[in-house]
């Protein structure tokens, strides 16, 4: 089924919010509505499987790994209607453009991805994607210290929070992240 309309949906917020689970849902309820579903991670996401999106509570659906937002253009099938993109953070700055000319073509795209990095900063490209989508659901987790909403990434070194200056990127999960609310988010400085 074709969609006459194409449209943009962000997913987002910190880890451990359930991103991957409600793309996952979506893209599973678009395949039972009969639409031609292909998805995408970035390569770098190797924490579960390379050809799957996994989430941390262990759903997953087959996903093709990409280094560069471009191979989505190059991977797609004429006849997909819905295109999932899982950690979209980590493509470059031309996923941009290539959702936005998806969408116009008529094609649905789900994106799901952090909004904020472990400084709690925009993440990427989600602030622009977030801009241009029909729909943005924005989850919260559970703060690890108080239990309240979490809209943060804590990242842990040590068991310490990481400082503003260590890498941006660095690909993991429980082991080296926490869900914290702005109260118990920590960067210190230097």
């Amino acid at each position: 089924m074709k969609h006459t309309t194409g449209s943009i949906e962000v997913v987002c917020g910190s880890m451990f919010s359930g991103k991957t689970e409600e793309l996952i849902r979506r893209l599973r309820r678009a395949t039972i509505a009969r639409q031609k579903v292909q998805v995408f991670k970035p390569a770098i996401d190797n924490r579960y499987t390379v050809e799957k999106v996994k989430s941390h509570a262990g759903m997953d659906i087959d996903a093709i790994p990409i280094t560069r937002a471009a191979e989505i253009r190059e991977n797609l099938d004429m006849d997909t209607t819905v295109v999932g993109v899982d950690e979209a953070q980590f493509l470059d700055e031309e996923i941009v453009p290539i959702v936005c000319a998806l969408a116009n073509r008529g094609v649905r795209v789900i994106i799901a991805g952090l909004d904020q990095d472990f400084r709690g900063e925009p993440f990427g490209s989600m602030p622009t994607l977030m801009a241009y989508a029909e729909r943005v659901d924005k989850l919260t987790a559970i703060c690890m210290v108080c239990g309240e909403p979490a809209t943060r990434t804590q990242r842990l070194v040590n068991g310490r929070p990481a400082r503003y200056n260590d890498p941006v990127v660095i690909v993991g999960a429980a082991e080296m992240y926490e869900a914290r609310c702005r109260k118990h988010h920590e960067v210190p400085k230097g």
